[in-house]
């Protein structure tokens, strides 16, 4: 998922930094994105530190953690959460409490001082490399409490020829959360191959 916003966002003339705790793998991705986008920047963690937004690309065990490792980093930043915290080994639930979201733990930990946006949740990262599945702009569904904040991530998810939709306030990110489980669960009955998307059509 985090190569393919990635190519979304420098799709869009952004500046991406890759930061993986594989740092072969790091450099894999990096180049892989240099080749295909000749014209982009790619940067290091150290060039991440000075970065106006941040996309958490991870499980969500492991988001949790790096938001507690690095609330002194992501200080002054927006903070993009794509997990859905999915019980993975009984796909069955979700393993947070009805009345909270990964995102909304996550703007507890890093504090004020950074925005969290929830976002890319419910698309797939086969689609997402691209922009469009099957002749439409993938649609992406935004949460968050901080209107400038949302306002960056909307002009990021344009810019890479998607269709931001603006769903509410971070609380929203509940509804999110359970709509990315259904779409997760039913890829092996509807044999969709996690080719799939959520479109919402006027």
């Amino acid at each position: 998922m985090g190569r393919a916003i990635a190519a979304r966002a420098l799709t869009g003339g952004h500046s991406v930094c890759l930061v993986h705790p594989d740092a072969d793998r790091g450099r894999a991705a990096a180049a892989e994105l240099e080749q295909r986008f000749p014209d982009g920047e790619t940067g290091s963690a150290t060039a991440a530190q000075a970065a106006d937004m941040t996309v958490l690309a991870l499980p969500y065990d492991a988001t949790l953690e790096v938001a507690g490792s690095a609330r002194g980093a992501l200080s002054g930043q927006v903070v993009v959460d794509i997990c859905n915290p999915v019980d993975f080994a009984t796909m069955d639930s979700r393993v947070t409490p009805a009345d909270t979201s990964a995102a909304e733990q996550i703007q507890q930990i890093v504090g004020t001082d950074a925005k969290v946006v929830k976002a890319f949740n419910t698309t797939f990262a086969g689609l997402l490399t691209t922009g469009e599945g099957h002749g439409f702009p993938l649609d992406v569904l935004i949460a968050g409490d901080d209107s400038a904040a949302k306002a960056k991530v909307t002009e990021l998810i344009s810019s890479g020829a998607m269709r931001p939709l603006d769903v509410g306030p971070l609380r929203r990110a509940r509804e999110l959360e359970a709509l990315g489980f259904l779409h997760i669960s039913v890829q092996q009955p509807l044999e969709l191959n996690w080719q799939s998307a959520i479109k919402i059509l006027p």
